[in-house]
């Protein structure tokens, strides 16, 4: 670890650009407010995309894009098209695999010792990964060395994002008086004292009718709280609405769908603990359904071919060790039929029920994956740990 002396902390230099969702940003911003948190050094973070960092992180919204500013002991800067380098940190991350801009690049090579180079690769949980992380990649041209820093979820990897106090704060919100209904009475949300809460976040979903028809006839009342994401369209089709925004409630059968407004990160981690499942996409909202130790759904990321079958199928092998068959079937089943596997066609309607049933195991088994995630270092420390080894290294 960096000594905690400030002379002897380094400057740290993310580099962010925005696909197309916010997972990239929301990792990014995560990350650097944490190392800042941690004394881990100075962080400045590049962002091509302000408009998607304001929205996970709305006091960006005080800072002048055109010159930067600071918000939680970040420093902020746009990352455009006729980027400049400022003099570079000790430690440059370069986030799923963005090209780092030639004239950085250039100014990286012209610091003697180099900087640190990291590519800061996305969240796996496949076998390969262990014997990738940490790999060294000499650059063709410049007198630069990157090295490669995969999230994970053993000691063979960079481990997950979670703050030193993250989970502290997740059980002094859960051990309140009032409990999650103090949170939902003070947004005006009601349900039945025994609805099921359920929180939808997600990319497009065209079998979601279905799954809707199923909750709206089951027995019990299931509410379902959308923040604003890309599941929206597919939520309005599901309900037969020609229009949804924020506020709507729309009830139908056994189902109460409450439309919420995209919210920070906080808000979001606060959301996950109050509802009961959780569905969840991409990377970022994944990692913090783990910490939120709460049965939850993952959406993985789609690519081309299915390739992203085999990723999903990476992580139910982890985290179904130890669930019983009955529970570990239902989940599967539940999850395939959510990523529309071609391999196998249950349905979400179908698979809902045996899912359904199995939630108060999955309930136990959430909290033991979470307690065992949480005594792996984290990725902040992790990292922080593997840069300082790297640059004593090159000494």
């Amino acid at each position: 670890m960096h000594s905690s002396s400030s002379a002897a902390r380094p400057r740290w230099e993310l580099f962010c650009q925005v696909v197309d969702n916010f997972g990239d940003i929301g990792v990014c911003w995560r990350l650097a407010a944490d190392l800042a948190r941690r004394g881990c050094g100075s962080v400045r973070l590049w962002v091509d995309d302000w408009e998607a960092l304001r929205r996970i992180c709305p006091a960006a919204n005080a800072v002048d894009e055109r010159v930067g500013g600071s918000v939680e002991g970040v420093e902020l800067r746009r990352w455009t098209t006729a980027f400049v380098p400022l003099v570079p940190g000790e430690i440059v991350v370069e986030a799923f695999a963005c090209e780092l801009p030639p004239a950085q690049l250039e100014a990286m090579a012209a610091l003697q010792p180099a900087p640190v180079w990291i590519n800061l690769e996305y969240l796996s949980a496949e076998a390969w990964v262990a014997g990738c992380h940490g790999l060294a990649s000499p650059h063709p041209r410049l007198p630069l060395v990157k090295h490669f820093f995969f999230p994970g979820f053993d000691a063979g990897s960079g481990g997950l994002l979670r703050e030193a106090d993250l989970l502290a704060r997740r059980d002094r919100w859960c051990s309140q008086p009032e409990g999650a209904a103090g949170w939902f009475a003070a947004r005006g949300i009601k349900s039945s004292r025994d609805a099921l809460r359920v929180s939808l976040f997600a990319y497009e979903q065209p079998d979601l009718p279905a799954l809707f028809e199923a909750w709206a006839d089951g027995d019990r009342e299931v509410l379902v709280l959308v923040p604003e994401s890309r599941v929206l369209g597919d939520v309005r089709r599901a309900l037969g609405r020609e229009c949804l925004q924020v506020g709507d409630r729309v009830e139908r059968g056994a189902l109460v769908t409450c439309v919420l407004p995209f919210t920070d990160q906080a808000g979001y981690d606060v959301l996950l603990w109050a509802c009961e499942l959780n569905f969840v996409r991409g990377e970022d909202s994944f990692v913090r359904a783990q910490w939120a130790a709460r049965p939850f759904v993952w959406q993985i990321y789609p690519q081309a071919d299915a390739a992203h079958h085999d990723k999903l199928e990476a992580f139910l092998a982890r985290y179904l060790q130890g669930l019983p068959a009955a529970e570990a079937d239902a989940l599967a089943r539940f999850w395939r039929a959510w990523n529309g596997y071609a391999s196998d066609r249950s349905s979400l309607a179908e698979a809902w029920p045996a899912f359904a049933a199995a939630v108060p195991a999955l309930e136990l088994h959430a909290r033991r994956w979470c307690d065992a995630q949480a005594a792996l270092p984290d990725l902040a420390t992790a990292l922080d740990a593997f840069c300082s080894h790297i640059e004593h290294a090159a000494r």
